[in-house]
């Protein structure tokens, strides 16, 4: 098998790991992307004895939203973040921006050039702190965030040289971006991927959109050979975890992987 292929603990609201990480290893799943708190996870030391314990690998380390200056407290928040997966010795760090809001004043269509060399100093600093801890750094584009367009994201990814991309096909999709398209526009940059599934503005499990060709975006990543990991985020159904990861391994099984 070409790629790794992760869940996200996206909907994971209680330390509940001793059930959750069996389930998810059962259903078939390598690894799983850690969004919880570090009080809600306890030590590396605790957690990787559990991921060992259900034989499960973690493939992300999840931070809280970028900001626009290294000295925001919140900046300090994510480095924490980095030394604890450096300490479980996981390699990638992702985070998102800085929510739009404010930022760009009504009437304006695009974020300005200033505001994106702001936000991708606060990257690069992150990724040079990571670098000798042995993790990477990577942007993960989202919807509503500073940078909300196809054309935002190139400009800056241009301004980034040390940290690296996670390729999220679907906020590519809201972008009217074909993801297969921004696979090979940043292929020399892509060090994570995300699936996710969208029905009608709402988060669904894979298959119940489709938002994109999916098998034609794995395809694309093959050919740019990626064979880094692969994290689905589940949808909002209101169903059981046992269900909600059992419906996305299997829709990835059927597409061959």
């Amino acid at each position: 098998m070409p790629f790794s292929f992760a869940y996200s603990g996206l909907h994971w609201k209680e330390p509940r790991l001793e059930r959750l990480l069996p389930l998810a290893s059962g259903a078939g799943w390598q690894g799983w992307e850690i969004r919880q708190s570090l009080d809600w996870l306890g030590s590396p030391r605790r957690v990787q004895g559990l991921c060992r314990d259900a034989d499960i690998d973690v493939a992300a380390v999840c931070g809280p939203n970028a900001t626009l200056s290294t000295a925001d407290p919140v900046h300090q928040i994510g480095k924490r973040r980095i030394e604890f997966a450096a300490e479980l010795e996981v390699t990638t760090f992702m985070t998102k921006g800085p929510g739009r809001g404010q930022l760009v004043p009504e009437g304006e269509s695009a974020a300005s050039d200033e505001l994106l060399d702001r936000m991708a100093a606060v990257y690069e600093d992150l990724a040079a702190y990571a670098a000798p801890l042995g993790v990477t750094v990577t942007f993960h584009p989202h919807v509503r965030h500073l940078v909300d367009s196809a054309d935002e994201w190139k400009r800056f990814m241009a301004r980034l040289d040390q940290c690296r991309l996670c390729m999220d096909m679907s906020h590519a999709v809201f972008w009217d971006y074909d993801p297969v398209v921004a696979v090979g526009d940043f292929a020399e940059r892509i060090s994570y991927v995300h699936l996710h599934d969208d029905r009608d503005g709402v988060g669904v499990d894979l298959g119940e959109g489709p938002m994109c060709d999916y098998a034609a975006f794995l395809a694309r990543l093959e050919e740019i050979g990626y064979g880094g990991w692969i994290t689905v985020c589940p949808g909002s159904a209101d169903r059981p975890e046992e269900e909600r990861l059992r419906i996305n391994r299997e829709y990835l099984a059927g597409l061959g992987y």
